[in-house]
């Protein structure tokens, strides 16, 4: 049974927590705790999966709390339930806060985001890595990207439209500012998968404050695993985004789905983005394990890590409670058989554009690209659609601007 940990000075919100959510206690363990250092003794005692706080406490505030559980409970998934949403509480609670949600807050929501927090725990079986993920409060950046948007932000000339485009570029700078817009933190009344509109609901100057002032991007620092593994990898999402983004045209798809596709492109590979930036070493022996042995990336990092990319990118998009469509793509990229939905979306469209820019690099990266899950895309009518895509810019070895002599596939 799984155990959550409600924080909260007001015995009043205790009690009424304790009634609402009555009918869960076949599913959860609860447990109440009026401060945060009586929180923290009962972690000591039991650590609980998920930790849910308010915010305003006296003497240990909800965001201290949460960064203390972080220190010493690092897998534990950490949420702020609170009333108040002031722009100095929200610079506080990023980092150790993987979601906040507001007050008043309805018994099917709170069951909604916990349970789909903890039934994460079903698509990554690592300890380890749970606890690498659940510690991050940021992505790295390309340097390159990460010194333009500083330029940027520090011009009195900065657009919407430039700093949105510079986002949009980086799978690092799109998930933290997903993660923030999709929150309860900033009250936006639909889930947003574009980086421009996240800078446009925003504002600069919200943008500027989260960038310059709490530095919520990082600059790209991965020196064991070589500065053109990680070239590779940030070529290959660009390029993986790209051509899902053309896919969705050459369908005459919806703008708003050809951009989430496109999102969900960029964002697919990020789980390697994680291992690349916390588990260097190790995934260079994934690396050097897949050459030497011409097998797919996919199953040399089962064996180094006993969990894939797929799942950790998975998880951490997952507990960082960005869209579904974005999660069930970074899981499901190499296997969309796997996925309960079987429909024709960013899913299966970043399923072929990431086999098809593999195609491409693999011939200089020296890495097996995985094959198209034939059986899926004949399923929902597509299979005979793919010497199409294969054929257009992009998806074409000829006509393939990216060329990475190490790019990482």
């Amino acid at each position: 049974m799984k155990q959550i940990l409600f924080v909260d000075d007001e015995p009043f919100i205790l009690e009424a927590l304790k009634r609402t959510l009555n009918t869960m206690h076949r599913e959860w363990d609860m447990r109440f705790a009026n401060s945060g250092a009586e929180a923290l003794k009962l972690m000591a005692d039991r650590p609980a999966d998920v930790v849910i706080s308010d915010m305003r406490m006296p003497q240990m505030n909800g965001a201290q709390l949460l960064n203390e559980v972080m220190r010493l409970h690092p897998k534990t998934v950490r949420l702020i339930l609170s009333g108040y949403s002031d722009q100095e509480m929200i610079m506080q609670c990023i980092g150790g806060t993987h979601q906040y949600l507001s007050k008043p807050c309805s018994q099917e929501t709170l069951r909604n985001v916990v349970g789909r927090a903890l039934g994460m725990d079903a698509w990554l079986n690592n300890d380890d890595l749970k606890a690498v993920v659940s510690r991050l409060g940021k992505l790295p950046s390309m340097p390159m990207l990460y010194f333009k948007i500083l330029r940027q932000l520090d011009s009195p000339k900065a657009t919407v439209e430039n700093v949105g485009g510079i986002i949009a570029q980086d799978p690092g700078m799109t998930a933290k500012m997903l993660q923030l817009v999709n929150s309860a933190f900033f009250g936006l009344r639909r889930r947003l998968t574009e980086p421009t509109e996240v800078v446009v609901q925003l504002g600069l100057e919200t943008i500027k404050a989260l960038v310059l002032g709490i530095h919520v991007f990082g600059e790209l620092e991965m020196p064991e695993a070589g500065e053109i593994t990680a070239q590779g990898l940030w070529h290959h999402s660009l390029a993986t985004a790209t051509l899902a983004r053309r896919i969705a045209g050459i369908e005459w798809l919806e703008n708003q789905v050809a951009e989430d596709a496109f999102t969900a492109g960029l964002l697919h590979d990020v789980g390697r983005l994680v291992l690349l930036a916390n588990l260097p070493k190790e995934y260079a022996e994934a690396l050097r394990c897949s050459r030497a042995e011409n097998i797919p990336l996919l199953e040399a990092e089962r064996a180094v890590f006993g969990a894939t990319h797929a799942e950790v990118g998975g998880y951490l998009l997952g507990l960082w409670g960005l869209p579904i469509s974005l999660v069930e793509t970074a899981v499901f990229h190499h296997c969309p058989g796997k996925s309960p939905n079987q429909t024709f979306g960013p899913l299966s469209i970043v399923h072929v554009a990431n086999v098809l820019t593999q195609e491409i690099q693999a011939c200089e990266g020296g890495v097996k690209p995985p094959p198209l899950d034939q059986d899926y895309l004949a399923a929902i009518g597509m299979w005979e659609r793919v010497p199409i895509w294969r054929s257009s810019p992009g998806g074409q070895k000829t006509e393939n601007p990216i060329h990475e002599k190490n790019s990482l596939c």
